[in-house]
């Protein structure tokens, strides 16, 4: 069962985050019906500020010994580097050790990661820096596309709003779908989003330095409705299809199908973002056609339904 929580606070805490720690496992809800966690602010000194990204000072009550008994250890995001405050590190430790659960939101993995505790694990953190993880900790399974990564004992999520899907799962996980689900109507959120949807990473037009080629994908964005194949496009560089793709690929490190496709991609969002145009006028308009495949490569690409994409993000709506 899930009754106590310790939650890791060091200098550059992001406040965000760990507000979410503090608005699941911190407020009493038992009005609701709901059980009442008791939550430990630990930190290496106790009565001491640890100093926040916001410049704000937060003084921890706890010690890192209480965190030695906790159900759950959260840790926010934090600011990235190495050489953490060993004693932390040997906390996280301990608590992996003896079987607890943990818990990382955003750039919280990096501590994680740095006690070894990700060692031979999937794992994920925002996309921004989940190259960063892959790189600095080659032992790790990095996953950048999903929202959280439920690996047994040990829960990374991404990007801040990734951080409530995932406690809200670990909730439901150790107790319930009903408790999950008053929790979620309290704090006025979606109480299921599946950890595999994808984080909605920006795909921005690959670097092109072929002045020639350059023309061409200018062209072709400002065109997407159209049909387009690669000899159509080869014919407006003015090489064969076989040179097109050639130079494509070593410019773009994709094929021209690949390439179009995410850029239709990119296209049917925008519409989906800022126009209230129904599914099949926004496929004609990005180039798919038809609604059936717009559906098909969009959520093979962004992870959701354009539909579903639309209910979170359309600014007309």
């Amino acid at each position: 069962m899930l009754h106590s929580v310790g939650a890791v606070v060091v200098d550059g805490l992001s406040m965000f985050e760990f507000g979410i720690v503090c608005e699941v496992f911190g407020i009493d809800r038992t009005d609701d019906g709901l059980p009442n966690f008791d939550l430990r602010i630990c930190g290496a000194r106790p009565g001491y500020p640890v100093r926040t990204k916001l410049g704000l000072d937060l003084v921890p009550s706890h010690g890192l010994d209480a965190l030695d008994d906790v159900d759950l250890v959260a840790v926010p995001a934090t600011a990235i580097h190495r050489g953490q405050d060993p004693a932390v590190l040997d906390a996280l430790r301990r608590a992996n050790d003896r079987g607890a659960l943990l818990l990382s939101v955003c750039s919280g993995s990096f501590l994680l990661a740095e006690a070894g505790v990700l060692d031979g694990r999937r794992a994920t953190t925002h996309w921004m820096y989940a190259d960063k993880l892959a790189r600095e900790y080659p032992e790790i399974t990095v996953d950048p596309d999903v929202l959280f990564v439920d690996d047994g004992n040990v829960i990374t999520s991404a990007g801040t709003a990734a951080g409530i899907d995932a406690c809200l799962h670990l909730v439901r996980r150790e107790l319930g779908s009903e408790v999950a689900n008053v929790m979620a109507r309290r704090m006025v959120v979606p109480p299921q989003r599946d950890g595999g949807q994808r984080q909605f990473i920006p795909q921005p037009v690959p670097p092109c330095d072929d002045d020639s080629l350059r023309e061409v994908l200018d062209w072709a964005v400002e065109h997407l409705a159209e049909p387009h194949t690669v000899a159509s496009l080869a014919s407006r560089a003015f090489v064969s299809p076989r040179t097109f793709a050639r130079r494509f690929a070593a410019e773009t490190g994709t094929t021209p199908a690949r390439w179009l496709t995410s850029q239709r991609v990119l296209r049917a969002r925008d519409l989906l973002e800022n126009t209230e145009l129904d599914l099949e006028t926004v496929a004609r308009e990005s180039g798919f056609a038809t609604a059936p495949l717009l559906r098909h490569h969009f959520r093979r690409i962004v992870g959701v339904t354009p539909s579903a994409y639309r209910d979170t993000f359309c600014a007309a709506a």
